[in-house]
Parts: C-alpha cells; sequence; structure tokens
C-alpha cells in the first residue's frame, strides 16, 4: 500500500469525489492501494439508497448525492476522513468483513486517543459512545462503494467540529439520533494527529490480509 495522502485542507467534496472514481475506474490488478486523508468544506452528503426527508433543513450548506451506501451525513472541517481505495478482491476481504474493519479500526484509534467506542447493533454501521441519558451518541460513521471488487468512500471521524449542522439532518437515516466527537468526549485532539493515526492503523490492517496471500 502506498503512503496515505493528505489533500489541502479544507478540500471540496465534489472534487474529492471525482477523483476517487477517476483512480477506481483506472486502476489495475496492479495498482497499489491508497488511503486519503480529507477534512472537507462544509457539506450534507446523500448516499445512493438515500431519502431526501431526512434532510430537515440544509440552510447554505450544500447537499450532494452520491453513490456510497447508507443515507445522509455532514461532513466539514473538525472532521477527518480516510477514503481507503482498495482493492478488496485482491486481499480477499468481503463487503462485511470490510465494514468490521473500518469499524474495528475507528474503535482501535479512539481508544487509543482516550475514547471508549463501540458498536451499536448489526444493521446500523458506525461507532458510538456513551451520552447523557443513558444514550448513545455517533462519533464515526462509514459509507463505502465497490466497483469491479474495489473500494473507495470509506470512514469519517469527528475530532473537533462544529456538530450544529447534524441537526440539520437526521443522521444516517436515524431521527433524533446524537452526534458527538472526540472533543466532546473530553479529549483535546487535533484533524492531523488524529489522521495520522487513522491512516497508520488501516494501512497494518490492511497489510495484515496482504501478508497473508499466498506468494
Amino acid at each position: 500500500m502506498n503512503e496515505s495522502k493528505w489533500w489541502p485542507r479544507p478540500a471540496p467534496y465534489l472534487e474529492v469525489w471525482e477523483a476517487m472514481r477517476r483512480f477506481t475506474e483506472a486502476r489495475d490488478s496492479q495498482t497499489p492501494d491508497e488511503i486519503w486523508l480529507v477534512e472537507h468544506t462544509p457539506v450534507y452528503t446523500l448516499g445512493q439508497a438515500g431519502k431526501p426527508e431526512h434532510i430537515l433543513n440544509s440552510a447554505d450548506i450544500p447537499v450532494v448525492k452520491c453513490d456510497r451506501g447508507g443515507q445522509v451525513t455532514y461532513h466539514g472541517p473538525g472532521q477527518i476522513v480516510a477514503y481507503c481505495l482498495v482493492d478488496l478482491r485482491r486481499l480477499g476481504i468481503f463487503a462485511k468483513e470490510y465494514v468490521a474493519l473500518l469499524e474495528n479500526v475507528a474503535i482501535q484509534v479512539l481508544g487509543e486517543v482516550g475514547v471508549h467506542g463501540a458498536r451499536l447493533k448489526p444493521g446500523a454501521p458506525g461507532v458510538y459512545v456513551p451520552a447523557p441519558a443513558d444514550q448513545l451518541a455517533k462519533i464515526a460513521a462509514l459509507g463505502i462503494k465497490i466497483r469491479n471488487g474495489c473500494a473507495y468512500h470509506g470512514l469519517a471521524l469527528n475530532v473537533a467540529m462544529d456538530l450544529a449542522p447534524f441537526s440539520g439532518i437526521n443522521p444516517c437515516g436515524y431521527e433524533g439520533l446524537q452526534t458527538t466527537d472526540v472533543l466532546g468526549c473530553g479529549i483535546a485532539a487535533d484533524v492531523v494527529t488524529v489522521g495520522n493515526l487513522l491512516a497508520a492503523r488501516l494501512a497494518q490492517a490492511f497489510s495484515g490480509y496482504h501478508d497473508a496471500m499466498p506468494a
């Protein structure tokens, strides 16, 4: 796998999405996998099965209909998005296994910075942390697209951001779902530090599959 690549910060969503699609369409069986680290300008993205009614009030934030799985989410400054451009077929990773890998890495990274994250339940991908009133708040969301065995899109982890725009949507299609970030969990962290750690742990996870491949 190539080293991770930071996009200029903050980056417009459409620009990065189009670049991911071009990369995926042009790659062949020998193309090295890549991880792109991005901090986006404010944007709501609606997945392939996304329902417009989950956008409650977009205000002046643009809405982009994209080709990832999942419903609606928000990207903005203070959130790190790791786009994983990975040949899953080459590594022998199935879709459900890949989703679990992304969740496991997010939980690992949160643990390393001092936050206890966990899954919620099957069918509700992402990572959650304890919130007041015995609730759970989402701290990491994921959405993927697989084309010809190759994945793009990836994992978004809230680090230190303005969470107010999440109130303009039903996050991930769940009415009343709380969201939080690493800072809201009482941990001071910056996007670059967490992003680099996330990329390193993702690369290690993928390398485990690569090392297991037959020679």
